[in-house]
């Protein structure tokens, strides 16, 4: 992984803009060379320096995560799919994905998915469709793993190490670096045969750096949102609220067919 540090300049304090934001979540996957365009320094010059045109147009390319935005944001009556709102709705789930009907859902997993699936699989994905699913990176990742079979296979510890890493997680800041951060959280485990999340631990993270130091000013205390090892935002209580109450939604889901 890049030990490059970006964030959109930022002196009063405001949050990032949409376009912005998904570049802070998308590049450390693309980094890796895991999803979206091959051009991750485009999505971290980008960030770095506000561009939105660029980063809409690379944000186009993630064949993954886009039409989950659009789905949300034609839900919701919003037309630009990277509003910030339609942003956090797929990363971290509000009201906005809330609000996603279940059959515009399953018509557009069908659109993307069906031909690639086997029947069975299918059927899977439609019963946890009727679950409570919702179009959030929590549903992408703790969901469509297992449908799968991925969790079936003797590659148990590896898949669940991917899936970790994947999720958007939270952890809650205990010391700050000038590059990194020290954050308490707690990680994807198999117990009893049923995914779960296991007691927090420390770690270390690559953080977004603004003119006020990583995610511009973060203190110890705060609680952050993780992709892939990076610290992406800050999480108000009540995104954090929101972001853990989707994520135990999703594991329920996945549960079933684990």
């Amino acid at each position: 992984m890049t030990t490059a540090i970006g964030q959109q300049a930022s002196t009063d304090g405001s949050p990032p803009s949409g376009p912005v934001l998904f570049a802070r979540y998308a590049y450390p996957p693309n980094s890796l060379g895991l999803c979206g365009p091959d051009d991750a320094t485009a999505l971290l010059q980008g960030s770095l320096a506000a561009a939105e045109p660029e980063l809409r147009e690379l944000a186009r390319g993630f064949e993954g995560a886009y039409p989950y935005l659009r789905l949300i944001s034609e839900s919701n009556g919003i037309a630009d799919p990277l509003d910030g709102r339609v942003v956090e709705g797929y990363w971290i789930g509000n009201g906005l994905t809330d609000r996603v009907p279940a059959r515009s859902l399953h018509r557009d997993l069908g659109d993307r998915f069906r031909d690639r699936m086997s029947a069975n699989a299918w059927g899977w994905l439609e019963a946890t469709l009727s679950g409570g699913a919702r179009p959030n990176h929590a549903f992408h990742v703790l969901e469509i793993y297992p449908r799968a079979g991925l969790m079936r296979s003797g590659q148990v510890s590896a898949v669940l190490e991917t899936m970790d890493s994947c999720r958007i997680r939270w952890g809650r800041v205990i010391e700050v670096g000038s590059e990194s951060l020290v954050v308490a959280s707690r990680h994807l485990e198999m117990i009893d045969g049923r995914l779960a999340l296991g007691a927090e631990r420390t770690e270390s993270v690559s953080a977004w750096r603004g003119v006020h130091g990583p995610l511009d000013g973060v203190t110890a205390g705060e609680s952050v949102s993780i992709h892939w090892a990076w610290a992406c935002d800050r999480l108000s209580a009540g995104q954090l609220s929101s972001l853990a109450a989707w994520t135990v939604a999703a594991l329920e889901n996945a549960n079933r067919t684990v």
